[in-house]
């Protein structure tokens, strides 16, 4: 297997097209310093913290990264796979056999009550794993799966699909969003408002005529969130970038000619919806053979539990008060890059998510190191970052809640510091916006 020394070049998430960064020459034209970026900028987070902007370089944080993290394993990562599966086998086995002999002798409601409650708790146990598989079809679109390019498209489409996820549409706008991560114009997903389009769409001139948002109204956002958000993104880019002349369905993606995508791309497109149909098409089959409660236990509730993990995770790696956002002028990479936290999510995070929430820093920086090398190359690049490596080990159900109340929309209130733009909110919570 090639490492890094046997290589010209070394690809980050920063995958500009086809290009890689190489560790000489051209790694600094990445951070945008040709254009000039401010440096020394300090703005003030939501709690009111000052936030210093790093201006270190990709080239600094890929030179502290050991050559040995960059090597990638098929077979490791296929034992992955097959374990996930595995594991998905072992829960459906023993659900199916010992679940309905779950019997309160005397006691038809309750018996009926304990073996729901063991139902949820089986779909809940197969949507754990089910994500892990996700995140495995996810290194693959990264290239982080193996050195082979074309078996990784094969994994990660069959599991993607089985997941519903279109997978070559995912990795096309999922690679856009690591080029530009935190880049107010260029990012594809969880795109904050900005001050003006959060007035604009509350129908006020000014921030200070925005009411507060109750509780109740935030739960409820939250819940369609949880429950909808990847599928109305994946359907209309719901949060992804506004783009104007296009229909929501004309932005989906599921449509070839959607702008999020190269035109070059049109066919891997029609073989991602090709993908979604072939699922599609099993699970009808599966519902009129084994019926549809076995189709819902088995399949339908996991799958919803992936769609809840997968926006769960990713909102909570992209959005918290303490993170930046930044105009044209004053993104690099590197910020880019650094706009990101990692959480803790216990032994589910490390042994189940294969350390998505716990290393996503890292990946941003070089997304193409597999995650079993992951906690040893964010260890090496935290000594760059320093104060700029983010982390939170707060309970993530209550950041989750935070995140919500508190980061409504962003906007650049410190004047010697235009071009980032901290959260604020309408709540009453942190530092209050300016009209």
């Amino acid at each position: 297997m090639p490492t890094v020394s046997a290589v010209s070049s070394i690809s980050t998430g920063a995958d500009f097209g086809s290009a890689s960064i190489k560790k000489s020459g051209n790694i600094t034209s990445l951070d945008n310093s040709v254009s000039g970026p401010s440096s020394n900028l300090v703005t003030i987070d939501t709690h009111g913290n000052e936030f210093k902007v790093p201006d270190y370089t990709i080239k600094d944080i890929l030179s502290a990264i050991p050559k040995h993290c960059y090597e990638r394993s098929l077979i490791r990562s296929l034992g992955y796979v097959v374990r996930d599966i595995a594991a998905m086998v072992a829960i459906g086995y023993v659900g199916q056999k010992f679940i309905p002999l779950a019997n309160l002798e005397g006691h038809e409601t309750a018996s009926t009550v304990l073996r729901g409650s063991l139902w949820m708790a089986y779909s809940y146990a197969l949507g754990l794993f089910g994500f892990g598989l996700w995140i495995l079809a996810h290194e693959c679109g990264h290239g982080a799966f193996s050195d082979y390019q074309n078996i990784n498209d094969v994994i990660g489409w069959v599991l993607h699909s089985y997941l519903m996820v279109p997978y070559f549409s995912w990795k096309f706008s999922h690679a856009k969003h690591h080029k530009a991560t935190g880049h107010l114009t260029k990012d594809m997903v969880f795109i904050p408002y900005t001050k003006e389009e959060y007035c604009e769409n509350k129908g006020v001139s000014v921030i200070s005529e925005v009411m507060e948002e109750s509780p109740i109204w935030t739960l409820s956002v939250l819940l369609f969130q949880q429950l909808g958000g990847l599928q109305t993104y994946l359907a209309i880019n719901a949060t992804g970038q506004r783009y104007p002349g296009y229909s929501k369905i004309g932005k989906s993606h599921y449509a070839p000619s959607s702008p999020v995508f190269d035109k070059n791309q049109w066919w891997f497109i029609v073989l991602s919806d090709i993908g979604i149909l072939a699922t599609i098409t099993v699970v009808y089959q599966w519902y009129k053979t084994f019926g549809l409660f076995n189709m819902m236990v088995n399949w339908f509730v996991p799958w919803c539990w992936v769609n809840h993990w997968l926006v769960f995770v990713t909102f909570l790696q992209h959005t918290d008060p303490t993170m930046p956002h930044y105009r044209a002028e004053q993104w690099t990479f590197a910020r880019g890059a650094a706009a990101t936290i990692d959480r803790d999510f216990g032994f589910v995070g490390q042994h189940i998510f294969h350390d998505i929430i716990e290393t996503h820093v890292l990946h941003h920086y070089v997304s193409r190191i597999p995650f079993y090398n992951a906690r040893e190359a964010s260890e090496a690049i935290k000594k760059v970052m320093g104060k700029h490596y983010r982390y939170d080990g707060e309970n993530m159900w209550v950041s989750l809640w935070k995140c919500m109340r508190m980061c409504q929309f962003v906007d650049d209130d410190k004047e010697d510091a235009k071009g980032v733009l901290m959260f604020r909110n309408v709540n009453g919570l942190g530092v209050k916006p300016k009209d």
